[in-house]
């Protein structure tokens, strides 16, 4: 079998859920405050995955306006009962402080393109809900519990209750069937059923360097469940130097010839401060079952970097340049927004160009006009050449590299309250609960009034990020403003306290009109180019 370097879903694609029908593959994956809701990828051979739908995509499925950054939609599940496809999500309100708010929802389709049904909400009481489908056709709502009396240790351990799909609610008695193991942070629980066990899976030890596949089984539903050998099946929380860090939040599949896959979330940290650039993605490893009865990771429980497929990777894809236009009312499905149900309001696409609508700061956590697609390489160029016609400083619009509020780095066409047009380099501090903004070019550089400029902007090893520019008419682009510490747009300087930042880095296009009078900017094209670079250490 060909061995595929992971990870499989690489840059922002965590909590995999992943789940095979007939011949096809699905990994639903989160998304948090990025609009529309759970990327789901589709695979033949699991080594080649393709993006197929975003199914929380109108304002009755999904509404983020007001949600926190790293809030949003939170470890979807998918699953299938042999009619339907089954998708169970969190919309987190607020996740710091004492309290978490925290919906959860099951929507439903007969086939994975749609059309999706509307949300069931279930209830509010802790996130990573998941849905089993009993041989006897009974359905199990399992998900964490939170409680807010327990301090420091405010996750209580894996509830479970009955669904029933007709009534839209949960039924009977709810029993705490999982208190979690000394590691603590119990989450992102799977049911499975296998040989008259019932087997519970869940993440363990936060979304940080101490993450953990914790795996369990009973003779009943209900339990007690006994805890695993090794407790532990995947974890790199014993092994810094592993290629692959923070590994855990996993599901399991079974191919047709009855080999046994888990998927799994992961980080690959650049710099000696370990910052994951690329936020937290998706890998998968080979397991076996023991004569035990128990699963086991193969080499494992540390995570490996290659494993064994049934197909090889098509790495020319994974290179090639991507050049993207904007047709007549059309985005290109790598790209996202913010929040918001109404993108009418915040961008459109006619005339071959993406038209930006002014609206709030870069910051907003309610309508700001940001288009942009994930990074997924250590190392990238892209470039996007804008038309606008700013009044005053309040107006600005350009190129950024962006992960939330707290932290991201913009080349914006601006104006001087005089009225000259000029370029700023803005960037946030990623200092929380503030997000302080600074301006490392600390004198704009003056541009005509009239003419496109072309911005540009290269990541080399998400460590060094160099803007640059071309008014319209010249060829060469020029270098504008200093060298910028690119790892700034990771998890680990997300802004929040540790466990609190959960996304990764985009690259992309925004407008804001802090005058509220709606300019409007306008792009002719997108690039993203991948780049080799020598420290790359663990690109694919």
């Amino acid at each position: 079998m060909p061995q595929v370097r992971n990870p499989i879903l690489p840059g922002f694609n965590p909590d995999p859920s992943i789940l095979r029908v007939g011949d096809d593959y699905y990994i639903a994956t989160s998304t948090f405050e990025w609009y529309p809701g759970v990327q789901i990828h589709h695979s033949r051979d699991l080594a080649n995955w393709d993006l197929v739908v975003r199914p929380l995509n109108r304002k009755s499925q999904l509404d983020m306006r007001g949600d926190p950054d790293s809030c949003g939609v939170w470890a979807p599940c998918l699953t299938h009962d042999g009619d339907r496809f089954w998708l169970v999500y969190t919309d987190v309100k607020r996740k710091d402080g004492a309290f978490k708010d925290a919906h959860n929802y099951i929507v439903s389709a007969p086939a994975i393109e749609g059309p999706w049904s509307e949300p069931f909400y279930i209830n509010s009481s802790g996130f990573d809900p998941s849905l089993f489908h009993d041989d006897d056709g009974r359905k199990w709502f399992v998900n964490m519990l939170w409680d807010h009396r327990r301090r420091p240790q405010v996750f209580a351990g894996i509830a479970l209750q009955e669904f029933d799909p007709k009534a839209g609610k949960l039924v009977g008695p709810r029993k705490n069937i999982f208190p979690g193991t000394e590691l603590g942070l119990v989450e992102g629980p799977h049911l499975y059923k296998r040989n008259g066990w019932y087997y519970l899976l869940t993440a363990e030890g936060g979304t940080g360097y101490e993450h953990a596949v914790t795996f369990c089984r009973s003779r009943d539903i209900w339990g007690p469940y006994e805890t695993h050998p090794q407790k532990h099946i995947l974890s790199s929380k014993d092994h810094p130097h592993a290629a692959l860090q923070r590994a855990g939040h996993g599901d399991i599949v079974d191919t047709p010839d009855g080999k046994t896959y888990l998927v799994h979330l992961t980080g690959r940290p650049v710099t000696q401060l370990r910052r994951c650039v690329l936020g937290r993605e998706t890998a998968i490893q080979e397991c076996y079952w023991a004569d035990d009865g128990w699963l086991y990771v193969k080499n494992g429980p540390v995570p490996s970097l290659f494993v064994d497929l049934p197909a090889a990777r098509d790495d020319d894809k994974y290179w090639a340049e991507q050049r993207y236009t904007f047709e007549a009312g059309l985005l290109h499905k790598d790209f996202q927004w913010l929040r918001t149900p109404e993108p009418e309001r915040i961008f459109r696409t006619e005339n071959g160009k993406l038209t930006l609508v002014g609206r709030e700061s870069v910051g907003s956590w309610f309508e700001q006009s940001l288009v942009a697609r994930r990074q997924t390489h250590f190392s990238y160029d892209a470039e996007t050449v804008i038309d606008f016609s700013p009044t005053d400083e309040r107006q600005f619009a350009g190129l950024t590299a962006y992960y939330c509020r707290y932290n991201f780095f913009y080349l914006a066409v601006s104006a001087h309250s005089d009225g000259q047009r000029e370029l700023l380099i803005l960037a946030s501090e990623a200092t929380w609960p503030l997000g302080t903004l600074r301006v490392p070019l600390l004198e704009g550089v003056p541009i005509p009034n009239e003419g496109k400029v072309r911005l540009a902007l290269s990541i080399r090893g998400g460590r060094e990020l160099q803007f640059y520019y071309a008014l319209e008419g010249e060829t060469e682009l020029k270098k504008i403003g200093p060298v910028l510490d690119a790892s700034i747009v990771s998890d680990e300087c997300g802004g929040h306290q540790q466990h609190g930042s959960f996304t990764g880095a985009f690259v992309g296009v925004a407008a804001s009109d802090l005058n509220g009078t709606a300019a409007e900017a306008s792009f002719d094209y997108f690039v993203y180019r991948p780049a080799k670079h020598e420290s790359d250490r663990y690109e694919i």
